[in-house]
């Protein structure tokens, strides 16, 4: 298997239940894996999965609003399994900087694992 790694994704995006997350938006850092198996050597980006458009496509789920973290994992997990055909399973995790709670110091984090139906 090879593995795809796209790190510490930051964006400023508005997902949240709370009025003023849709409203302020909050930051978010995102990492994904994405496995597959090569039938031979790469040497051409369509022999692999292009992470600059796997990164493309988490910028655009970034930029529509989803009341819960889960969704949106969920959606963007799904929608790289049916884009990029040689992905075999995807694992992403979605970090919420500074969720707005009060008392509470540190980030909130949802992962979620897919793998290709067979």
């Amino acid at each position: 298997m090879l593995k795809i790694e796209l790190h510490n994704l930051w964006f400023h995006a508005n997902h949240g239940l709370y009025e003023e997350e849709k409203v302020l938006g909050g930051d978010f850092m995102l990492d994904v894996e994405i496995l597959y198996k090569p039938k031979a050597t790469p040497h051409h980006i369509s022999e692999t999965v292009d992470y600059s458009a796997v990164y493309s496509l988490i910028k655009s789920h970034m930029a529509k609003p989803e009341p819960l973290l889960e969704t949106l994992a969920m959606n963007i997990t799904n929608d790289i399994l049916h884009k990029f055909q040689l992905a075999e399973e995807v694992s992403l995790s979605i970090k919420k900087i500074n969720p707005p709670m009060i008392g509470f110091t540190g980030n909130v984090s949802v992962t979620y694992t897919a793998k290709r139906e067979q």
